[in-house]
């Protein structure tokens, strides 16, 4: 089993990202994370489709894809050819006294820390799944309220050819 993201172009048109989630529902294959967003062309949309599966699934999947109506480019991201994130917002049960070794955590990966109430913390991170993997780790000895990560967007990197080198 192998891990494949895919930056799709799509119309941004009603119905174009139904077609491409219901082809992955029809096929019985797992969606990962999904993100989308509009592209700096209004008129076209990104999605970036994280899956895992073995290899002619995953070939399957971006075959199929092409083939779907509103599509306009599939890509592989790489891992050596590209830059993906995922932005997470944890909210901590923090008090007083647990607050300086929270603080040391959210400096140590770089985080930020965007809201404060009497008892809790809410904390930002952006980074690749390993950081965020090993953020979330490192809070296990406090109490998490509420969490929530946008998923993996990405885009290949601009000194790289289509053959990635």
């Amino acid at each position: 089993m192998r891990n494949m993201v895919l930056s799709i172009l799509i119309d941004n048109t009603p119905g174009a990202l139904s077609r491409v989630v219901g082809l992955f529902s029809r096929r019985g294959y797992n969606i990962d994370s999904l993100t989308v967003g509009e592209t700096e062309n209004m008129k076209v949309s990104r999605m970036t489709v994280a899956v895992t599966g073995d290899g002619i699934i995953l070939d399957q999947i971006e075959k199929q894809i092409k083939k779907l109506e509103n599509v306009i480019e599939v890509k592989e991201l790489a891992s050596h050819a590209s830059v993906c994130r995922e932005l997470i917002l944890v909210k901590v049960a923090a008090a007083q006294e647990e607050r300086p070794a929270i603080n040391a955590i959210v400096e140590i990966f770089r985080a930020k820390i965007v809201d404060v109430a009497s008892d809790t913390m809410m904390i930002e991170l952006t980074g690749n799944q390993a950081k965020l993997n090993a953020f979330t780790k490192l809070l296990d000895g406090y109490e998490i309220k509420e969490l929530v990560r946008t998923g993996i967007t990405g885009l290949a990197r601009g000194f790289l050819d289509d053959n990635g080198q």
